[in-house]
């Protein structure tokens, strides 16, 4: 099992959780950022650090953030063009957080 970031991300995107991240598993896309789940170790450094309460472990996942799973895997998957970047570094949030 891995994070998912969910919903609150959206319009958002905090990076405090990206430069606290051992294996540099997030990508960034225009509006949201997304964990790989394959590269998520699962230990929880990402969640503290997020304060808009975004992350969460996917058993633990609210059901109305469901497809925030497949949305998370499907952002990270070489497949997805153009590419999401992984994402290392802070950068301000989007105007108006």
């Amino acid at each position: 099992m891995a994070h998912i970031v969910a919903e609150p991300c959206f319009n958002c995107k905090y990076t405090d959780c990206v430069v606290v991240c051992p294996v540099e598993c997030f990508y960034e896309g225009e509006s949201m950022l997304v964990i790989h789940p394959d590269e998520c170790i699962d230990c929880e450094a990402c969640v503290p650090e997020c304060p808009v309460e975004a992350i969460f472990h996917e058993d633990n996942l609210p059901e109305q953030w469901k497809d925030y799973i497949q949305l998370n895997k499907d952002m990270c998957s070489p497949d997805n063009q153009p590419p999401w970047p992984v994402i290392t570094e802070k950068k301000e949030p989007l105007a108006g957080k």
